[in-house]
C-alpha cells in the first residue's frame, strides 16, 4: 500500500512539473520586443537583398556583375549597421566602416572590368588605393 501511495505521489509531482514547464516556456522573441524587432529587420535585409539580386538577373555581362556586387555590399553594410544599432560599440562601428570600405572596393574593382589594358590597370590600382586609405582610417579608429 505504501508503495502504491509513493508511486502515485511521484507521478502527480512529475505531472505538475511537466505542466508547469509547458505553461511557463515562451519563445525569446515573444518575450523581448527588441529581439523581435531585430529579427524582423534581419528578415527585411534578406528580402531586400533577394529583390536586388532578382533585379540584377535581368542585366547582362559586367553590368550584372556590378549589380550583384552592389547588392552584396548593401546587404553587408545593412547587417553591420543593424548589429551596431542593436549593440552599439567601437568594435561594431569598425565593422560598419569595414563593410563600407570592402563594398566600395568590390564594386569599384568590378567596374574596372569594363575597361581594357592600361586603363583597367589604372582603375584597379585606384580602387586598391581607396581601399588602403579606408583601411588606414579604420585602423586609426582603433587607437
Amino acid at each position: 500500500m505504501k508503495k502504491l501511495l509513493l508511486m502515485c505521489a511521484a507521478a502527480s509531482c512529475l505531472t505538475v512539473v511537466q505542466v508547469h514547464a509547458q505553461v511557463n516556456t515562451t519563445p525569446q522573441a515573444a518575450t523581448d520586443p527588441a529581439m523581435a524587432e531585430y529579427k524582423a529587420a534581419r528578415d527585411k535585409i534578406s528580402a531586400d537583398y533577394k529583390a536586388a539580386k532578382a533585379a540584377c538577373d535581368a542585366m547582362k555581362d559586367n553590368a550584372k556583375d556590378v549589380c550583384m556586387e552592389e547588392a552584396k555590399g548593401k546587404e553587408k553594410i545593412a547587417k553591420a549597421e543593424l548589429d551596431q544599432k542593436q549593440k552599439p560599440s567601437d568594435g561594431n562601428a569598425r565593422k560598419v566602416a569595414e563593410a563600407k570600405v570592402e563594398a566600395r572596393y568590390e564594386v569599384a574593382k568590378e567596374k574596372c572590368d569594363d575597361q581594357k589594358g592600361d586603363a583597367k590597370n589604372a582603375c584597379v590600382k585606384e580602387a586598391k588605393a581607396e581601399e588602403a586609405k579606408g583601411k588606414a582610417d579604420i585602423k586609426a579608429m582603433k587607437k
